[in-house]
């Protein structure tokens, strides 16, 4: 087996040094973290580790950007910024555009700045620091693509399932949503023909929902 990196379908060298070294710093904390059974379901807990896309996952998003000339973006949650700079790479590479991100953790939001500025794409990306709840409920226009990387949550509705209510109607017809974790309220609603998504299970970190909007 090969011990070379991947092929990046992004160019610029100063995007994949980052990515690279985020990649290479991933950890688990103990406990499993929050979907395991001895961790925190507390995000402030885990203020210094990053929960984040896979690379495959973040090529893909960077591709079906490209593809659709997407120019406005939304995510759910920036942890440290590893889905910003694939969407931030994306909408810059498609002539400028703007990422809205949302993390909850004022850490967080601290590291995902510097990592984007490190890449020479902090000028291509607002993170609303809050609960997402709040800060994407206004996207100021619609947007062209979506990810969902959901909390996990006690009881009653997840989180994924509350931000796609959300943030559905301000995604524009032939716009995509990504969502990491597959909650099943969260399925429940991509594959009610009523909300207007065509969606499919791609085998990508254990499974990735991609949902297209089309009405």
């Amino acid at each position: 087996m090969s011990d070379e990196q991947p092929h990046s379908a992004i160019a610029d060298p100063r995007v994949t040094a980052v990515i690279d070294r985020l990649q290479a710093a991933r950890s688990r904390p103990a406990g499993g973290g929050p979907r395991g059974g001895s961790g925190s379901r507390d995000p402030h807990a885990y203020a210094e580790q990053g929960f984040s896309i896979d690379p495959e996952q973040g090529e893909l998003i960077y591709l079906l950007c490209r593809g659709i000339g997407a120019k406005r973006v939304a995510e759910f949650a920036t942890s440290i910024g590893m889905s910003t700079l694939y969407f931030a790479a994306a909408v810059r590479d498609n002539g400028g555009g703007t990422v809205i991100g949302s993390e909850i953790v004022p850490a967080k939001v601290a590291t995902a700045r510097r990592n984007l500025s490190d890449a020479g794409l902090a000028d291509y990306a607002e993170i609303r620091e809050g609960d997402a709840r709040q800060t994407l409920r206004d996207l100021g226009g619609p947007v062209d693509f979506i990810l969902i990387d959901g909390w996990p949550g006690d009881s009653g509705p997840t989180l994924a399932r509350q931000v796609i209510e959300i943030v559905a109607p301000q995604l524009r017809i032939g716009g995509y949503v990504m969502n990491d974790n597959a909650e099943p309220d969260f399925l429940e609603f991509v594959r009610d023909p009523r909300n207007g998504f065509l969606s499919i299970t791609l085998p990508l970190k254990g499974g990735t929902e991609l949902c297209l909007k089309v009405a």
